[in-house]
């Protein structure tokens, strides 16, 4: 008998000594909320994962999985942390006994700053090592992570479209043009389609091409095929510029208006962006009518240079002719008069010259 009673004694002991709680089973915590201060945040902003644990806990480890790719740790409140590059380890343990407990906590990440493109991810929670405030109840690890959605993405700068051309744009000829689709940060899309339709020409029969080449050097009409393939292509990115080299063609002169538009597949043909463009197409003009010009120009010249000469033709021989023939009599008898009495003079002042010069040799000589 004094045995039995020793052994219950000496159980009765070790049970104060190791304070076995036998009725205290793990179980579940059922309470705990996990939550973001923001689901999209952009490129260089922060968002806070904030974990309230629904009870007091006096020890545990959470660990908080991260896209290192997306994100960069920038701190945490409630515990010793440890950062391996994906994944924050934060571990609490109440040394004072119970009169320090934690009911919540959180970690704080910051996005990327170089990113150009949207990027949904998630943060993974998981955690062990749960116990209350006196570590006389423990919880189940959760191992099952819980799962919090974010997406980081830029302040996309919409899309522009533009159909550059030089010149004039003729009836019947084939006119080079630009249409240019451009962004300096555009958002991303797996399937775009153009959509190229004419709302506004100068008669219901009047046609319009806007031809452009494929990759395969299949030729097409943007107005009949759009461009893109059947499923359509990518777009988006930083400094988007896309050229696309088409020729136009217009069989009647007038106005037209031609409506551009970007349509995303994914989405039912949404718009993504559109843009009017206002043409005048100008008459051609032919070789007869630039030849029949031509002679109107000469007739109305000759015409007028005909009429003068006319006029001058049609009056009879009086004032007119005489003054013809006197402006051609005068070059005759003009310098044939003053020849003769020049002569006379030359003669004259000679001899008198030589008579004086005789007189004045002789008076010398005596």
């Amino acid at each position: 008998m004094k045995k039995i009673l020793s052994v219950i004694t000496i159980f009765a002991i070790l049970l104060c000594v190791f304070k076995v709680n036998v009725y205290a089973a793990s179980v579940p915590l059922s309470n705990i909320n996990v939550n973001l201060s923001a689901d999209k945040i952009a490129p260089g902003e922060t968002v806070k994962i904030n974990i309230d644990f629904g009870t007091e806990l006096g020890a545990y480890t959470f660990d908080v999985a991260y896209d290192k790719n997306i994100f960069e740790y920038v701190s945490s409140e409630g515990g010793t942390e440890n950062d391996n590059g994906t994944r924050i380890r934060v571990t609490y343990y109440d040394n004072t006994g119970g009169s320090n407990p934690r009911r919540s906590m959180s970690v704080t990440f910051k996005a990327k700053s170089n990113l150009v493109t949207t990027n949904p991810t998630d943060f993974l929670v998981t955690a062990e090592g749960l116990a209350n405030s006196d570590a006389s109840q423990s919880y189940d690890d959760i191992t099952t992570p819980i799962k919090k959605d974010i997406t980081v993405e830029p302040q996309y700068v919409d899309y522009s479209i533009k159909l550059n051309y030089t010149g004039t744009v003729i009836e019947n000829e084939e006119k080079s043009m630009e249409l240019i689709t451009e962004s300096s940060l555009g958002k991303n899309y797996d399937n775009v389609k153009m959509n190229v339709e004419i709302t506004k020409k100068p008669s219901n029969t009047a046609t319009v091409k806007l031809l452009a080449t494929e990759r395969t050097r299949q030729e097409i009409d943007l107005i009949k095929d759009g461009w893109g393939e059947p499923d359509g292509y990518q777009l988006g990115g930083k400094d988007v510029k896309q050229i696309l080299d088409i020729r136009g063609l217009f069989d009647e002169k007038g106005s037209y208006t031609i409506k551009i538009s970007l349509l995303d597949k994914d989405k039912s043909n949404a718009e993504i962006a559109s843009e009017s463009f206002n043409i005048t197409v100008e008459e051609k003009q032919t070789d007869d009518k630039d030849e029949s010009q031509d002679n109107n120009n000469q007739e109305e010249n000759g015409g007028t240079i005909g009429n003068t000469n006319n006029e001058n033709t049609n009056k009879p021989n009086n004032e007119n002719t005489s003054n013809m023939e006197n402006n051609e009599e005068l070059p005759e008898n003009l310098p044939k008069t003053g020849i003769t009495k020049y002569a006379y003079i030359i003669t004259v002042i000679a001899i008198l010259g030589s008579g004086y010069l005789a007189l004045q040799n002789r008076k010398k000589q005596e």
